[in-house]
């Protein structure tokens, strides 16, 4: 590879490299350069982590895609790699450490981050995972770090509803994907909700699903790997995340991943009984729900984003409530101070949008902010991070056979192709569910990032408290509420 002539260097000087003297130049673009026989460079923002001096020698510390041209299968695995040159005078050194520092400044990397690490979630793996592939990386960012281990379920939502944002550049999740949802709605919580909610969030795969850290990463054709994930955090980037608001009376839940109720749902919750089988859990209880398929009576109501308004039949809307909140007898003040104390979610008017509905019976309704729900399924191919649509994935009458060539389509996302498919974008739904067909005394699961939002009659957690009942539900949509770490 030539160094473009057009580039004059910001420094260039002679140095040792591997006990020969030769020319390492910075230029105007970030890359280094080492002219040592064989031409060679390492760009900064991309592969450089950080440096040290150590005596005479500069030693900079990256992070290189290990692909070597002849191995496809290595292709974007990440590998640790010093390079290190003796400066041939003190001045020299100085200048290299005051070059160097300046770009990797000029990058806005984070300085100090808050990490929350789940021990338990998962194969248990976290812990590892951040000993081995997070730690060492962010310590040669020399990026300053605050661990916090979870205890409890609930416990990332608590201490992110009342930390000290101003101490850090972002928060980490090292965890799968509930503990990112545990962050945004204790942030959500707190009466500084429209500051907090912008502090950059990160998530570094180490839990079952990974949905977040698989959508980013694979939106730049980048493996679903620790240390993919950790490159990214350091390097900065970020990009808006829209945030679900799902409401039922007063009751709030805020979503960024999915809602599943119907086959989806119970699968993902049902199957946990067979934990002890690990991954292949879910693989052997599908084909189970398959064979023993249950529809649900029930209805959903949307809004259709442009383009898909030819869905369903026109309704009116049909919520039990509208999307402000009920403000009747207060004075606007004391609405204002409603709104402030906490993120009530998006202030739109339901009332007069233009309504669509679908009618049951459904075998699975599947609504998604992220193109993946798990590192191995990719629901929703279309779905954008911040477009202000969730996708809404439904299947109603499908034979078993095409519903199990379905669900084996899902890790190429070309199930959305099936004509038992429907898949549209929708700016706000009500969701109606229903009893079984067959079984009108059993109801469904609704489950929403992973976690039981409300169970029915007859469930697997019909005896858990849930945060809500299992009754209608209104999901509204805010355009790049949150912020997130992401590939540039």
């Amino acid at each position: 590879m030539d160094r473009p002539d057009h580039q004059k260097p910001v420094f260039s000087d002679r140095v040792v490299v591997n006990g020969t003297v030769t020319t390492v130049s910075l230029l105007h673009d970030g890359t280094l350069w080492c002219l040592d026989g064989g031409q060679r460079c390492l760009h900064l923002e991309k592969e450089v982590l950080g440096f040290v001096t150590v005596g005479s020698d500069i030693k900079i510390k990256s992070l290189v895609d290990n692909w070597s041209g002849c191995s496809p299968r290595n292709r974007g695995k990440l590998v640790r790699k010093d390079v290190v040159f003796q400066s041939l005078s003190e001045e020299s050194q100085r200048l290299w450490c005051q070059n160097l520092s300046v770009f990797l400044d000029s990058f806005g990397r984070p300085k100090r981050l808050f990490i929350f690490l789940n021990p338990f979630g998962g194969k248990k793996a976290a812990t590892k995972i951040f000993l081995h592939h997070v730690k060492p990386l962010l310590d040669d960012a020399e990026i300053q770090i605050t661990l916090q281990e979870t205890k409890h379920h609930l416990h990332a939502k608590e201490v992110a509803r009342t930390l000290d944002i101003s101490k850090y550049d972002g928060i980490v999740c090292v965890s799968g994907d509930g503990i990112l949802v545990e962050v945004v709605n204790g942030l959500l919580e707190r009466q500084d909700w429209d500051t907090a909610i912008k502090i950059p969030l990160g998530v570094i795969p180490a839990g079952t699903g990974n949905g977040m850290a698989k959508s980013l990463l694979d939106s730049v054709g980048d493996p679903c790997t620790a240390a993919n994930a950790v490159l990214s955090i350091i390097r900065g980037h970020k990009r808006s995340l829209d945030v679900a608001t799902i409401r039922q009376g007063e009751t709030r839940f805020f979503s960024v991943l999915m809602l599943a109720w119907g086959l989806v749902a119970d699968i993902d919750i049902e199957s946990e009984k067979y934990r002890w089988m690990g991954s292949a859990r879910i693989d052997f209880y599908a084909l189970n729900r398959i064979l023993h398929l249950r529809q649900y009576t029930g209805c959903i109501s949307f809004v259709p984003a442009p383009g898909f308004e030819a869905f369903g039949e026109p309704t009116s809307y049909t919520g039990k409530f509208t999307g402000k909140d009920n403000n009747q007898g207060q004075s606007e003040a004391d609405y204002i101070k409603l709104r402030k104390s906490c993120y009530r979610g998006p202030d739109i008017n339901l009332e007069n949008l233009n309504w669509r509905a679908l009618n049951g019976p459904f075998v699975s309704v599947w609504l998604h902010n992220v193109p993946w729900g798990s590192q191995g399924a990719l629901a929703a191919p279309d779905a954008k991070l911040s477009d202000g649509c969730l996708d809404l994935i439904l299947v109603k009458n499908c034979p078993k056979l095409a519903l199990l060539s379905l669900m084996s389509e899902l890790s190429s996302g070309s199930h959305v192709k099936s004509p038992y498919v429907t898949y549209l974008k929708v700016k706000a739904l009500i969701l109606e569910p229903g009893s079984r067909v067959t079984k009108p005394d059993k109801e469904g699961i609704i489950d929403v990032d992973g976690e039981v939002l409300a169970s029915g009659k007859g469930t697997h957690k019909f005896d858990k408290t849930t945060l809500m009942a299992y009754d209608q539900l209104q999901i509204t949509m805010d355009q790049g509420l949150a912020t997130i770490f992401a590939p540039a």
